[in-house]
C-alpha cells in the first residue's frame, strides 16, 4: 500500500472526536495497519509531521498540528446563524466553527477565507473557531424559489438549506409572473448584515405544486445537464449507423448460443446487465456476467466521450431519467434487449459447489439475450409459479437462486455488511401526483443480481492488477468509529453488547441480534451514519462494506463513467495480453485517474442529493394532506432541538420540537439516544414508538413539524417562547450531542441538576 493512502486516514483518524494522543506504535496497533504496511505507515507520519499536518506532543504522542491563522474552505451555514468551514483540502483540519455573526454575508457553498482563534480547552484538546474575513468565490447565483408578493414588494424564498433569506427581485412585476409561481432567479446582491439579497428573475416554472414544476426545480436547482449538444448526439447517431453487427471471431467470443437473461425493474428501458450459468464437466459452475460494450461506440475524445465525462453519470429522479448517454446508445444498441444480437464484455467466473471462486477472465463478446424478465416475473418463477416460461429459463433461475445464496453466505463469512433499511417508493397518478408511498420490494431475485455483479466488479478489479497502471477503484475507508466511539456508546446505552473498535464481524452480529427488534432501524442507521462515504478514486483503500481488498465498477457503463473507464482497460488488457506488451506507466496517469475520480464522485453525490431532496419534496407534498392527522411513528435520533420521529407509513422523518413536549426540564442524552424529563421522569427513547401529529409542512425549508396529541394547542402557542440552552455545541443541527438540559413551557426555571454533562 502506498504511503499516501495512509495520510488521509492518519489525519481522519487524529481529528476525531473522542481521539487520545498516542504514540507512533500505539497509533499503528489501534489504526490495526498490517505488518508489511508498517514501513509505509512510519514514513507518512514522519512526512505529515515534517509538513506541519501533525505534530508530536507530550510523551511523543501524536496529536494533529494546530490550524493555521487563516483557513480557506468551503462554508456550510444553518438556518440558526452558525456555521462551519470545511478547509482545503478536507482531511488538512478539523472543521472550523463560525459562530453567529461571524459568517461575513457568506451562505452555504461559498469558497471562503476564515481568521482563526482559540476558544476555549475541553480536556486536552484546544477549541478553535473562525470569523470568515473574505469570500473567495461564491458557490452559486441562482436560487429556486416561490415568488411572493407583500406591502407591493416582490421577493423569492429559497428552497433548500443554502440560503435562508428572502430575494428581492424588482422586476417580477414586468415578467409575466403571479404571486405563487415557482422561479428561478439570479443573485445580483448577496445578503449581508441588514443588507436584503436582490436578484433578477430568469425564469417561470410553474405554479407551485403542479405536476412536474417540483422536478423542474430540483433539475434548476441542482443545474442538472439538459438536451445533449448537437455534436454528440450527431457522433451518437452516426457511430450507430456505421455499426457492423457481424464482428470477426478473431475480435469476440461468441456466446450467442448460451442462454442468457436479464432481469431488471418493471420500467426499466436500458438493459445493461445479463446472466448466464455453464455447468462444467469437473462439477464447477461458470458465471458469465454480461456487460453492454458501450466502449465500442464512445472514442476517447470525441464530443460523445467529453458530454459522457462532463455528465459522470445518469441521474434517476422520480419519473424522469437524465442519461449519461443519448437514448439513440442507451435504449438502443448499447441496450441488451431480447431476441437482439448485441456486443458485450463479460466477466466470466467459475466457482466449486461451496460458491469460492476458482478463477476468472474477462472477454469481448457477442451474445443474444434469450428472455428479458422483471423482477416481479423472477420472483413468482422461484416461488413456483413457472405460467408458460420454458423449462430452460426456470432452470437457469434456479441455479442462480442456489449459486447466489453460496455467494452470499460466504461473503457474510469474509465479512461483508448486510444493513436492512426499509425504503418507500413513490406511487403517481396519470397526471404525474404523488398520491401514495409503498414498500419497495426486498425479494430475493434482487439480492441475486446484486450479489452478481459485486462478483464481477470485484473479479475485473483483480484482474486489472496485472496491468501495474492506476484504475478508478470503488472505495470505501474503514468507519470514523474506529476513534469516535459514538456508536459504541449508542449501542450500549440501548442495551446491546458490542466491542470498542468493533470490526466488521462485530457490527454484523450486532446487526443480526437486532433484527425484529424496536431499534432495529435505529442501530442499522446508526451504523451506516458510522460508515465513510463511498467514492472513486486509484489509492488500495478496499471496499469495507463488502469486505473487499480490491473493487472496481464495471457492470455499468451505460450510465456510469467510471464504469466506461474500466472498459476501456480491460481493452488494453486484451491487447497486451495478445501481443505480450505492456504500456509503461506515465508520472501524469496517477493525478489523472485521482483527478476524474473526485469529479466522478462530485458527480454521484450531485445526482444523489437531487434525487434525495426531489424525493423528500413529493413525500412532503403528500404530508401537507394529511396536517392534523395522527400517525405512528418510531424515534430516530434525538437533537437539542427536538426528538425525530419516523412517521413510519410515509418512511419520512419529522421534528417534534422541546415545545411540543409537556412542560418540563429536558436533559438531552444523544449518545445514549434519549430524552428524559428532570420534573416528570419521562424519557424517549429511540427505537419508541410515539402516536404524533402533522402540526406543519415548511416545505422550502424541507422539514416536517410535529407534536402530540395532547400537545397540539400547546404547540401552536409555543412556537415563540423562549427555550433556554445551558450548553452549546459545535454540532447544533446534527444528532450527535453530548448531554444538554432545557427548560420548556410556560417560563418555568430549574437549575440543572448536579452531575449534568456539558460541552
Amino acid at each position: 500500500m502506498p504511503s499516501e493512502v495512509f495520510a488521509e486516514r492518519i489525519l481522519r483518524h487524529l481529528q476525531a472526536k473522542g481521539y487520545k494522543p498516542r504514540r507512533l506504535e500505539e497509533l499503528c496497533d489501534l489504526m490495526d495497519i498490517a505488518r508489511d504496511e508498517q514501513g509505509d505507515f512510519h514514513d507518512t507520519c514522519k512526512a505529515l509531521m515534517k509538513s506541519g499536518r501533525i505534530v508530536m506532543g507530550s510523551r511523543n504522542a501524536l496529536i494533529p498540528a494546530p490550524p493555521p491563522a487563516k483557513v480557506t474552505g468551503t462554508y456550510r451555514g444553518n438556518i440558526r446563524g452558525f456555521g462551519f468551514v470545511i478547509p482545503d483540502p478536507p482531511a488538512s483540519h478539523a472543521d472550523l466553527y463560525v459562530p453567529v455573526g461571524c459568517a461575513g454575508g457568506a451562505i452555504t457553498g461559498d469558497r471562503v477565507l476564515a481568521a482563526v482563534k482559540k476558544r476555549g480547552k475541553r480536556g486536552d484538546s484546544m477549541l478553535y473557531e473562525g470569523r470568515i474575513i473574505s469570500i473567495v468565490e461564491r458557490g452559486q447565483s441562482r436560487f429556486v424559489g416561490e415568488l411572493r408578493r407583500q406591502l407591493r414588494k416582490w421577493f423569492v424564498v429559497p428552497d433548500g438549506q443554502a440560503l435562508h433569506s428572502p430575494i428581492l427581485v424588482p422586476d417580477a412585476g414586468s415578467k409575466n409572473a403571479r404571486e405563487g409561481d415557482q422561479v428561478v432567479v439570479e443573485i445580483t446582491r448577496y445578503p449581508s448584515e441588514g443588507v436584503e439579497a436582490r436578484g433578477v428573475l430568469v425564469k417561470v416554472l410553474g405554479r407551485r405544486g403542479r405536476p412536474g414544476v417540483d422536478t423542474l426545480s430540483i433539475i434548476e436547482q441542482y443545474q442538472l445537464p439538459g438536451d445533449f449538444p448537437k455534436k454528440a448526439l450527431d457522433e451518437a447517431r452516426k457511430v450507430v449507423a456505421d455499426f457492423d453487427e457481424s464482428p470477426s471471431a478473431e475480435e469476440r467470443e461468441d456466446l450467442r448460443e448460451l442462454t442468457t437473461i436479464t432481469i431488471d425493474p418493471n420500467d426499466a428501458k436500458d438493459f445493461d446487465d445479463a446472466i448466464s450459468l455453464t455447468k462444467n464437466k469437473d462439477g464447477t459452475t461458470e458465471l458469465g456476467v454480461h456487460i453492454a460494450d458501450v466502449s465500442h461506440f464512445v472514442t476517447p475524445g470525441g464530443a460523445l466521450d467529453k458530454e459522457a465525462r462532463e455528465r459522470a453519470n445518469s441521474i434517476y429522479l422520480p419519473r424522469v431519467v437524465i442519461p449519461m448517454l443519448p437514448e439513440v446508445l442507451c435504449n438502443g444498441a448499447c441496450s441488451l434487449q431480447e431476441g437482439e444480437m448485441r456486443l458485450t464484455k463479460s466477466a466470466l467466473i467459475t466457482y466449486d459447489a461451496k460458491g469460492k471462486v476458482k478463477r476468472a477472465r474477462v472477454a469481448n463478446t457477442i451474445i443474444r439475450s434469450t428472455k428479458r424478465l422483471t423482477y416481479d416475473q423472477a420472483t413468482r418463477i422461484l416461488d413456483g409459479k413457472t405460467g408458460r416460461t420454458s423449462a430452460k429459463i426456470v432452470s437457469l433461475l434456479r441455479e442462480m437462486e442456489r449459486l447466489a445464496k453460496r455467494i452470499r453466505g460466504r461473503r457474510i463469512r469474509e465479512g461483508m455488511l448486510v444493513l436492512e433499511l426499509p425504503e418507500r417508493e413513490l406511487v403517481f397518478d396519470d397526471a404525474g401526483t404523488p398520491t401514495d408511498v409503498v414498500p419497495t420490494d426486498t425479494s430475493f431475485s434482487h439480492t441475486i443480481i446484486e450479489m452478481f455483479m459485486v462478483e464481477a466488479n470485484e473479479a475485473v478489479a483483480r484482474l486489472l492488477l496485472e496491468l501495474k497502471t492506476p484504475y478508478l477503484r470503488r472505495t470505501h475507508d474503514d468507519p470514523k468509529e474506529s476513534s469516535d466511539g459514538t456508536l459504541v456508546r449508542f449501542v450500549r446505552a440501548l442495551g446491546f453488547t458490542i466491542p470498542d473498535g468493533p470490526d466488521r464481524f462485530a457490527l454484523q452480529a450486532l446487526l443480526d441480534r437486532v433484527r425484529g427488534k424496536k431499534t432495529a432501524f435505529a442501530v442499522n442507521l446508526a451504523v451506516l451514519r458510522s460508515m465513510q462515504q463511498a467514492e472513486y478514486s486509484p489509492q488500495i483503500v478496499g471496499h469495507y462494506a463488502l469486505a473487499s481488498k480490491h473493487y472496481c465498477h464495471f457492470t455499468s457503463p451505460i450510465r456510469r463513467y467510471p464504469d466506461l473507464t474500466i472498459h476501456r482497460l480491460i481493452d488494453r488488457h486484451i491487447r497486451e495480453a495478445l501481443s505480450r506488451s505492456r504500456r509503461r506507466k506515465s508520472a501524469d496517469d496517477d493525478a489523472a485517474v485521482a483527478e476524474l475520480g473526485t469529479h466522478c464522485s462530485a458527480r454521484e453525490r450531485r445526482a444523489e442529493s437531487a434525487e434525495r431532496e426531489l424525493r423528500l419534496v413529493m413525500t412532503l407534498r403528500l404530508m401537507e394532506k394529511h396536517v392534523g392527522e395522527l400517525f405512528e411513528g418510531i424515534v430516530t435520533g434525538v437533537a437539542n432541538v427536538g426528538v425525530f420521529v419516523q412517521i413510519e407509513r410515509y418512511m419520512v422523518d419529522g421534528l417534534l420540537r422541546f415545545d411540543a413536549l409537556p412542560d418540563d426540564w429536558w436533559e438531552v442524552d444523544s449518545p445514549r439516544g434519549a430524552v428524559v424529563g428532570q420534573r416528570s421522569g419521562r424519557k424517549i427513547t429511540v427505537g419508541d414508538r410515539l402516536k404524533v401529529q402533522i402540526i406543519s409542512v415548511p416545505l422550502p425549508t424541507r422539514r416536517l413539524e410535529l407534536g402530540l396529541p395532547t400537545q397540539t394547542k400547546a404547540a401552536s402557542a409555543g412556537r415563540g417562547k423562549k427555550v433556554q440552552v445551558r450548553a452549546t455545541s459545535k454540532k447544533h443541527s446534527q444528532r450527535t450531542n453530548t448531554s444538554k438540559t432545557r427548560k420548556v413551557g410556560r417560563g418555568r426555571s430549574k437549575p440543572p441538576r448536579r452531575g449534568s454533562r456539558r460541552r
